[in-house]
């Protein structure tokens, strides 16, 4: 829990913890190898809301990522049905002994997001990748109810893979990936009868998925900006209820709950507080108890924690509490364009 001395902004003590992050993960991340490209994506894209991203080698950080991307031996394996995008570590790259499949392509889309958010905040022009090939064969992850596969291994399909394959088409500025009118749709079906949406049709409402719906209903053209501010014209969705829901989650404590009956919780105000951005609602919220909360959530180590009385920072909370703030347009941060989760300088 954050001391009353950390109640103003730890800046410098955040710059150590993610420059320290970005060059080394601690022991305790090992289980989640896997993810390595996402966990790198937290340190840059969090140095990026700092504007420290000179303390890592950019260029270096560029051939690092895209050394992860799987790329096709012919143009005939394109109808394979594998996805040629970017793996999310090393150990998912190269095939294993105990594995039948000698090629063990496990591209995932969560990772093909994080590899080209990343590409994005260094400044590497994404246009020189194949992004012939990622496209190609990401439409084959695309599911007949809309919804997304993250790879074409088999897995879960819910709303946080339809927002990936948005936000890869969006930055690539291309939207053959995807068919966007069977993605709405599916989206759509998960709004739940709160208001919310669930990350799957008839499932309760949620933080992560309200914001994977309406960030990527944003990315794919199908809503309007400042809905909120017009409430009688037409919305593909209801905005009414999902606005009734949203500033419901703001609790006593001044943070965001993903869901009714839950704790608050440092990265719901981003999950959240994007929501409420995107549709132009963000000025009903009380924004100095949020911050205080976010603040409060400071760990003395830099970075942030989870929940209030959590002591020790983790690399998840911490970019997603500076992403919160950045939304509050805390000074010394980037703005965040946050239907992407990225700075927005970094689009240009």
């Amino acid at each position: 829990m954050g001391e009353p001395e950390l109640l103003e902004f730890a800046r410098d003590r955040h710059v150590l913890f993610l420059e320290s992050m970005a060059s080394e993960l601690p022991g305790s991340y090992a289980s989640q190898e896997v993810n390595h490209l996402t966990l790198a994506y937290f340190a840059v894209a969090g140095l990026s809301l700092l504007r420290e991203l000179d303390l890592v080698n950019k260029e270096q950080i560029a051939q690092w990522v895209l050394s992860f991307q799987v790329h096709p031996e012919t143009s005939n394996e394109l109808d394979n049905g594998q996805f040629y995008g970017f793996c999310g570590s090393r150990t998912t790259q190269y095939p294993s002994t105990n594995v039948k499949d000698p090629c063990h392509n496990v591209s995932h889309l969560a990772s093909t997001y994080s590899a080209l958010a990343i590409l994005k905040i260094v400044g590497y022009d994404v246009a020189n990748i194949d992004s012939k090939a990622l496209l190609s064969s990401m439409k084959n992850l695309q599911q007949p109810d809309g919804s997304f596969m993250p790879t074409h291994i088999g897995a879960e399909t819910d709303l946080r893979f339809v927002y990936c394959a948005a936000a890869i088409c969006s930055m690539l500025k291309d939207w053959t990936g995807m068919d966007k009118e069977k993605a709405k749709l599916y989206i759509l079906s998960c709004q739940s009868y709160d208001g919310g949406f669930g990350l799957v049709p008839g499932s309760e409402s949620h933080g992560g998925g309200s914001f994977c719906a309406v960030a990527a209903l944003c990315l794919m053209g199908f809503t309007q900006a400042d809905l909120a501010s017009n409430l009688r014209e037409p919305a593909s969705f209801d905005v009414h209820l999902l606005l009734e829901w949203c500033l419901q989650r703001q609790a006593v404590d001044g943070g965001f709950q993903g869901r009714r009956n839950k704790s608050s919780d440092t990265c719901y105000a981003f999950w959240i507080g994007g929501v409420l951005k995107i549709i132009g609602a963000y000025q009903f919220i009380d924004h100095g108890a949020l911050r205080s909360f976010l603040l409060s959530c400071q760990s003395s180590y830099g970075g942030f924690t989870k929940f209030l009385q959590d002591q020790f920072p983790d690399i998840y909370h911490s970019y997603y509490g500076l992403a919160a703030l950045s939304l509050l347009e805390e000074e010394g941060l980037e703005p965040l364009c946050a239907e992407l989760g990225i700075a927005a300088a970094a689009l240009y």
